[in-house]
């Protein structure tokens, strides 16, 4: 994901009749609602965020500048939902329509002056084989909008999307052009996956093991290890599954995933994550 360059607050006021004064920043917001003012976060990853009241809305609300969409091919069509399909929400619907107006409205980024790219990370419930041929088409049909990967070399846009879950990696390494990227695993490391391919490697926190308590002397040069492998390799790491309760062991958690450099940080806590990195990240100081 290419660098941020987060947009800094007009200052200059506009004197409106009957008095008072409003930002520029302001003014466009209201007359634009796709103008978000939350400061994009490099780390944010909205797990789930389906299941959110507002899905895609509400992690944007607060800056996260990576989303989860599980999928279920039924009929030619995706589907979200993670133990079964909802036959009434889709990813167009929710995520890729959204998206590309979002897009237009801000001029060509999904955050008003931001260069960054949203990570649509789409976790694949179904049979993967069958599925990702249909995420190919459907994101195809965006490419104004999307990164692509064509003979060699990857184009970047406003959205990235990464296939997790049932992966179809022997059909993705043989397309010579992709819309969609490959969600590594630990058990990637080593085996000489071009980034161009597979642009982040993500896990389940068992194998880090901490629950809870002292974080070890153990656990610390374990996640480092991952870390730095990973990032060796030219790819980006994420954990998924880890504590995500407010208290102690979410802040433990936060902070070492921190100290370490990792790249996303998972949560269901939306509010929770764009307050802690935001006083304690300091590329987003």
């Amino acid at each position: 994901m290419r660098l941020r360059r987060v947009l800094i607050a007009l200052t200059t006021t506009l004197l409106i009749t009957g008095g008072g004064a409003v930002t520029a920043t302001a003014l466009e917001t209201t007359a634009n609602p796709h103008r978000a003012t939350a400061q994009p976060l490099e780390r944010a990853h909205a797990h789930n965020d389906y299941e959110h009241a507002r899905p895609l809305a509400d992690a944007l609300d607060h800056g996260f500048t990576s989303v989860e969409a599980d999928v279920w091919l039924v009929d030619g069509e995706l589907y979200l939902g993670h133990d079964g399909p909802d036959l009434t929400r889709t990813l167009r619907s929710h995520y890729l329509d959204p998206l590309a107006k979002r897009f237009r409205a801000n001029g060509g980024s999904v955050y008003p002056g931001w260069d960054g790219e949203l990570r649509l990370l789409i976790d694949v419930k179904s049979d993967g084989p069958a599925t990702w041929p249909v995420i190919e088409r459907q994101l195809s049909a965006y490419p104004e909008l999307m990164t692509v990967y064509r003979q060699g070399r990857v184009h970047h846009g406003a959205v990235t999307a990464v296939v997790s879950g049932n992966r179809d990696l022997p059909a993705m390494q043989a397309a010579t052009t992709r819309w969609s990227f490959y969600d590594g695993r630990l058990t990637d490391l080593g085996k000489g996956i071009s980034p161009t391919l597979m642009p982040l490697v993500s896990n389940n926190w068992s194998a880090v093991g901490y629950t809870g308590g002292p974080f070890t002397a153990a656990h610390r040069a374990l996640l480092r290890s991952y870390v730095d492998r990973a990032h060796a390799e030219g790819y980006q790491i994420r954990f998924w599954a880890t504590p995500d309760a407010p208290g102690a062991t979410r802040d433990t958690v936060w902070s070492e995933e921190l100290a370490a450099d990792v790249d996303v940080f998972n949560t269901d806590d939306l509010a929770g994550l764009q307050s802690w990195l935001l006083a304690h990240d300091p590329q987003e100081g």
